[in-house]
This record gives structure tokens, C-alpha cells and sequence, in this order.
């Protein structure tokens, strides 16, 4: 599959809509359905310092899209979190995992970030694997973490530490 990944742009935003409202999306992440274009132009539009929006594209279509947060308390500005989403169209085709990479390869060489972090449910085998074998570890079960399908559904936390760096 022939793609690239590049910072995401005003232009993109009917894509990434686009993206957000696929079921599987919806499913896995903490955004909600039916979500307006106006919500996602003053969410993309307006970033502040410390985010970084990641497109994956295939010619002008949006395929991916992560979310890089750097945490804005003084205290954990070594950790970053991010969200992601990807296609069903392109699903395991590499897609995630070159978003991820590029996003930790950020992390690592430019932002000065030790701890990445985030939350998934417990029942997103696909997108745990990808952490798993990007070195990200289960540090956690968060129970009854969000509602979806009509229902309370668990979260593992899982985190990756920059490869080198050793605890104090």
C-alpha cells in the first residue's frame, strides 16, 4: 500500500470526520457518534502548543490519523499520550504501526519524552498487539472505564518508556 504521513491540515478535516464515524472507530475510541464538522474544524483548527495531529493519506484520501499529546502539567512534561484511528480499508496494512513510529520517533529525537502512555479497551486485541510489539507493556485494568454499545467496559493502561534512558 503506498501512503504517506505528514502533519494534518484544515483540508483534511472532512477526511478525518470521515474516519471518526466509521463504526469500528467509534468502537474503540472515547468519541462519540454523529459528531458535526464544526466540532472537528474548532478541535483541529485550534490545537494548542503540545499537540501534534498526524495524518496518514493515500493521494488526497485520509487513511489514519494520530493525535500526539505532550502532557501540559510542568511536572509530566516528559510523558505524552496520543488517539488514533484507522480505516477499515486499510486495516493491518501498516497503517497504525507507521503512525505509531512516526510519532514515537517525535517523541524520542525531538520532544525529549520518556513515557509514552494511553488507555485501550481490554477488548481491542488488534490495537494491543500493535503497542505490544511497538514495546508499549500493561501497566494496568482500569474497570467499568467508559460506556459504549449500551454498556461499562474495562481499559488496560499501557505504557512505553524511551529505549535507553534508565529510571533514577
Amino acid at each position: 500500500m503506498d501512503f504517506s504521513i505528514r502533519h494534518g491540515e484544515a483540508r483534511d478535516i472532512p477526511g478525518i470526520k470521515a474516519l471518526y464515524e466509521q463504526s469500528h472507530v467509534v468502537d474503540g475510541t472515547l468519541k462519540m457518534p454523529f459528531q458535526s464538522r464544526n466540532m472537528w474544524e474548532k478541535w483541529l483548527t485550534n490545537l494548542s502548543e503540545g499537540n501534534y495531529n498526524l495524518v496518514a493519506v493515500s493521494g488526497e484520501e485520509v487513511i489514519g490519523q494520530l493525535q500526539l499529546t505532550v502532557s501540559p502539567n510542568l511536572r509530566r512534561r516528559h510523558a505524552a499520550t496520543f488517539g488514533m484511528a484507522v480505516s477499515a480499508r486499510v486495516s493491518r496494512q501498516g497503517v497504525g504501526k507507521a503512525l505509531l513510529q512516526t510519532a514515537l520517533d517525535m517523541c524520542d529525537n525531538w520532544l525529549n519524552i520518556r513515557r509514552v502512555e494511553l488507555q485501550v479497551f481490554v477488548d481491542n486485541e488488534a490495537a494491543i498487539g500493535l503497542y505490544e510489539s511497538m514495546g508499549f507493556v500493561r501497566e494496568g485494568r482500569n474497570q467499568d472505564f467508559a460506556y459504549k454499545n449500551g454498556r461499562f467496559v474495562d481499559a488496560y493502561t499501557m505504557a512505553r518508556m524511551r529505549p535507553g534512558v534508565m529510571p533514577d
